[in-house]
C-alpha cells in the first residue's frame, strides 16, 4: 500500500488527541477525594467539554457529593448524581432559566481539587504532553498521582 499512511493505535480519537487554541492537544480530567487526594483519572480531546467525562470518573464511585464548577452544569449530570445518593453542588450558569440553590460551605471545597492541579502541574509530563500514545500520558498522570498521594 504506497503513498497510503496507516495510522496505528486507532487515530486522533484513540490517543485523546483535539484541537484546542495552540493546536492538538489533551486534557486530563481528574477527581479527588475529599481529602484532596487522586481518586479517578482520565483523558479526554482538547476540545470535548468537561462535562463530557463526568460519568467516566464517577464510574463505580457512590460519593456523598459531588463538588464542581459551573462547567458540569447539566441536568443529566445532576440527575446522575442524585440517583446514585449524592448531593450535586454545582452552580448553574448565569443563563439557566430554573438556577439551583447551592450550599456556599460546600461549594469551597471546590479549591481541593485547584490544590491537586497545582502540585501535579510541576511534573511537566502531566501538564505538557510529550508522550505520543494517550496509554503512556495516562500512566505518566497516574504516576504523578502517586506522587502526590507520597507526599
Amino acid at each position: 500500500m504506497r503513498g497510503r499512511r496507516v495510522e496505528k493505535g486507532g487515530g486522533q480519537d484513540a490517543q485523546a488527541l483535539g484541537r484546542r487554541r495552540g493546536g492538538f492537544g489533551t486534557k486530563v480530567h481528574a477527581a479527588v477525594s475529599g481529602l484532596g487526594r487522586p481518586v479517578a483519572v482520565v483523558l479526554g480531546p482538547g476540545q470535548d467539554a468537561d462535562v463530557t467525562h463526568a460519568p467516566a470518573r464517577l464510574a463505580g464511585r457512590r460519593p456523598a457529593g459531588v463538588v464542581a464548577d459551573k462547567g458540569y452544569d447539566s441536568k443529566a449530570l445532576v440527575r446522575l448524581i442524585r440517583g446514585r445518593g449524592a448531593a450535586a453542588v454545582i452552580p448553574t450558569r448565569t443563563n439557566s432559566p430554573a438556577p439551583r440553590a447551592v450550599d456556599p460551605d460546600l461549594y469551597r471545597e471546590r479549591n481541593l481539587v485547584e490544590r491537586f492541579w497545582a502540585k501535579a502541574e510541576p511534573h511537566r509530563r502531566v501538564a505538557t504532553r510529550y508522550e505520543k500514545t494517550a496509554g503512556n500520558h495516562r500512566a505518566f498522570a497516574h504516576v504523578a498521582s502517586v506522587m502526590i498521594l507520597l507526599q
